[in-house]
This record gives C-alpha cells, structure tokens and sequence, in this order.
C-alpha cells in the first residue's frame, strides 16, 4: 500500500527497538475543521519494518493554555472498533483543567475507521446465521461459514487482517508518541483501549509517564471465564435497575414486578411473537432484547430502559426510541469486521456444541434474569476458526511508573472484578480508583471519580490505594443524575447497518 506524502513513516530499530519517526503534518481536519488531523505510516507487520505500510489517522485538539502545556495525552474510547479520531472531534467531556494542559490526541487503531478499516463482502457478511447458537447442525453452520468469512474478509483486507491485535496496537502507539516528541507516553484509555494501554505497559515499560485505564479489559481469561464474568456484571447491572424502579416513582414501571415482565418479554420472543414496534417486518430475537438490558444499563439509561420494556409489554411509544439492536444485513458492497481485533487478542474458540452449551448453562445460572450477556456471545462465533496471536495471560509489566485503573462497581460492560484481576496482576505499581455507583467509564461521572485522574494525569499524583468515590447507597440517587438520554447508540452503528457491538466496550 502506498504510504501518503503528508505521513511521517514509523519504523523500528532493530538494535535498540527505539522507534524513529519522521513529523506528523497536520492540517485542519475536514470533518471537523476545529481540530487538527494528520497521518502516520506504520508497518503492517512490525517484525519487517522496511515491508508494506498504512496510514494510521489521527486528530488533535491542542492545549488550550499553551503556557501551562505539558504535552500531548493520547486517548482511545474502546470498542474494539472506537474511533480515537471521532473521539477528540467531540472531547468536549474532558475538563477544562485537563484540556488546559494537554493537546487531546486521538487515532483510529489499525483495521478501525479511518486505518485501513478491517473489511469483508457483504454478500459474505449478509450470509451469517443467528449469532446465538442452539443445536449441532447450527454450530456446524457456523463453523463452515467462518471459514468462509475469514477467506474473503483476508481477501478484501489484505495482509493487515493478520496483524491487528492488540500488541500491534501498542507498537502503533510507541511510533506515535515519538512522532509527537513526547520523550514518555501519557495515554487515558476506556474500556478496549484499557487493553491497549496494559500491551503498551507490558512492551514499553520504560516508556511511561502515566497510564489511566478506565474499566478494564482482563487479558488473563480464557473463554470460561470470560463469559462467566460477563455474565455476572449484566445480571448484577439489571438487578441494580430494578431496585431503582422500585425505590422511585419516575420508573413509568414502578409499582409493577419488572422481573416478571421482562421474563415474559424474553419467552414471547423465544416463540417468535415479539416485534419491536419500531421495525415490525421480522419478530425480535430473545438475543435483541437481551441487548436492552446491556445498552441500558451502560450509561446507564434506566429510564429510556423501563419506557422500552412497557413499549414492548403494550405500554406508550419511549420519548426517545432507540434503535433495535443485533447484527443486520448491511448495504452496500463492504461490510466492517472489528470483531477481527478481538479474535486476535482473545481466545474464544470452543470445540463443539456440548462445549457451547455447557458455558451458556452456567452464563444462564449466573444471570437468572437476563440469562447471559449479549456483546461477546454475539462476537464468540465469528471467532471460531481464528486463533488469537495475541493470547490470552497475565500482565507482566516491569516499569516504575504507577499506572491507575477505575471502575464503576456496577459495570454492565467490563466487570469490577476484571479492574481488581488487573490490579493484582500488577501488585504494588497499580492503584484502584473504585466508583460506587453505576454504568460503564468513570471518567466524568463524579467529581470524585474524575478530579483524581485529572490529578493523575496532570500533576503524576496517585490516589490513596483502595480509593473510593462515595456515591450513596440508593439506587434513587442515580435516577436525579440522568439527564436526558444516555443510551450508548454509537455501538449500533458499524458498517452503516444496526449491528451489534463487541462488549468494549467505549466504548
């Protein structure tokens, strides 16, 4: 692939592993002229500097107090599949402290949006059966469609479609923070991008100013414990939603049993007799309502959650209408695939049917109510027939510099308890912020959840280890602090089609 002029090339010392770059030429992005945009070169496979490239892109929104500038924080939102362009194009939730001090760097990783993005056909991708899994001869299916999916998205992609795991990431990262100067990387990453940062911890350790991860990824799980903890956090998260709609008169289902309607919800659809009123040409899947649980408690949104379970249940039109969730048919000639990522960094292969329906018996035990969480058994089947080339295991960082992780208690998406593996497996060096309270990202919820990795960030202060943000004990609390929509709807759009988002996370 040819490398653009406006790219400084990113290649790696063979004795020194330094990274040497050439600058980044930024001009005003096009989409959003207020911030800057450029484009670095890096190698597609880092193991031969000197073969073919692409171009990472990259926004900036400089330091708005150029007397008080550190240096450039580099920020990624998650997914895999988020957008770090995107993201600095609408940094707007930053606090102003913190965007006194720092140029907000973004990019789009590699097989991501603007970065060569991962790509199949669709009239391959438009082939894929119901993600959700029920017999042999449906495994089976799904088996001999992924060999399918992976020729021709190898095909469409090119040699990068081998090359996009996590690891590859972080050494993206090191060839941008020496195309930007920095001497040390400063990095916030959310939920997927937690990954990133903990790669980049683990290659790089030397390299770090401060590292700030917010709702964590576990690399140390296998596809058990990956879906089991999964689990566990959804069910935890939708309890948490009905002790609100219990405790307070502003649920439009207060007063009702949740619990019931929802398991009713999920058997009409088991039978084919739900339809989402929005789009009544197919019923709805039990996975498509499952999804609600997820999205709902993400930010969380628990009042556009109960307006859309008493929809559903033959209750008034939401005052806002989310999309319906779940993989589609996309348009077009090209269909994106991020799920790529999470193949290469995870290991979530099983062997047969029984296999399968052993971890769903145990996700359904753990999740009684919602029966099991909807983002990775909707990415597990992709992955079959991909073997992760970043696998999974324990971090192993041998740097000085303290690193802070967060995590809300009630995380739908990335469970506290990934945070608090994390936490052990990096002893001493790493420091837990816990936020008592709900939904997924901690950064901006709270003062107390924010102000100290602004502290961390700017001024290389740790909080207190077994730091706590308070929030109270009631769920009403939360209600008095949703202000308007917070549903995540950036996770039901990739490939200009509703489909379904991996658990990122970011997202």
């Amino acid at each position: 692939m040819p490398v653009s002029p406006a790219a400084g090339a990113a290649t790696r010392d063979g004795a020194s592993g330094e990274t040497t770059t050439g600058s980044i030429a930024w001009a005003p992005c096009e989409e959003e002229p207020t911030a800057e945009c450029g484009k670095l070169a890096v190698p597609v496979d880092w193991s031969n500097p000197n073969g073919e490239k692409i171009d990472l892109a990259i926004a900036r929104r400089k330091a708005t107090d150029p007397a008080a500038r550190i240096g450039s924080l580099v920020i990624n939102p998650g997914g895999p599949g988020g957008s770090g362009v995107e993201s600095v194009y609408g940094a707007t939730w930053f606090t102003d402290e913190l965007k006194k001090h720092f140029d907000i760097v973004g990019f789009d990783p590699r097989g991501v949006g603007r970065s060569h993005p991962v790509i199949c056909s669709a009239s391959v991708y438009n082939q894929m059966p119901h993600t959700v899994i029920s017999s042999q001869a449906q495994f089976d299916a799904w088996d001999a469609f992924t060999k399918k999916l992976h020729k021709d998205c190898r095909e469409r992609t090119g040699p990068l479609y081998d090359h996009v795991d996590s690891r590859n990431v972080a050494r993206d990262m090191d060839a941008l923070r020496a195309a930007l100067g920095e001497e040390k990387l400063t990095y916030y990453g959310i939920s997927y991008g937690t990954l990133i940062g903990q790669m980049y911890a683990e290659m790089f350790p030397n390299r770090i100013r401060a590292l700030a991860l917010d709702s964590n990824m576990d690399h140390s799980l296998g596809v058990a414990g990956f879906l089991a903890t999964e689990a566990v956090a959804v069910e935890d998260a939708f309890d948490q939603f009905v002790g609100w709609c219990e405790a307070d008169e502003s649920c439009v289902l207060h007063g009702r049993d949740v619990r019931a309607m929802w398991k009713d919800l999920l058997a009409k659809a088991r039978r084919g007799e739900l339809y989402y009123p929005a789009a009544p040409d197919r019923p709805m899947t039990e996975l498509q309502v499952i999804y609600n649980a997820a999205l709902g408690t993400e930010g969380p949104d628990w009042r556009t959650l109960s307006e859309v379970i008493n929809w559903l249940s033959g209750g008034p039109e939401p005052s806002w209408v989310p999309p319906l969730p779940g993989r589609g048919p996309v348009e077009g000639d090209v269909a994106e695939l991020p799920t790529r990522i999470l193949c290469q960094d995870y290991n979530l292969r099983v062997r047969n049917y029984a296999e399968y329906a052993a971890l769903m018996k145990v996700s359904n035990t753990l999740a009684p109510d919602v029966r099991y969480h909807p983002y990775p058994y909707d990415d597990l089947p992709i992955c079959l027939n991909s073997t992760p080339t970043n696998p999974p295991h324990r971090l192993n960082y041998t740097g000085d510099a303290p690193i802070l992780l967060g995590n809300s208690l009630h995380d739908p998406a990335t469970p506290y308890m990934w945070s608090a593996n994390v936490g052990r497996q990096l002893g001493s060096k790493a420091t837990l912020l816990t936020y008592e309270g709900w939904g997924h990202r901690i950064y901006g919820k709270d003062e107390c959840s924010t102000v100290p990795i602004d502290n961390y960030l700017i001024s290389l202060t740790v909080p207190p280890k077994g730091f706590r943000c308070e929030v109270g004990g009631k769920a009403e609390i939360m209600a008095k602090r949703q202000p308007g929509r917070l549903w995540p709807t950036d996770r039901l759009n990739w490939g200009g089609s509703l489909v379904t988002p991996s658990f990122r996370t970011g997202g």
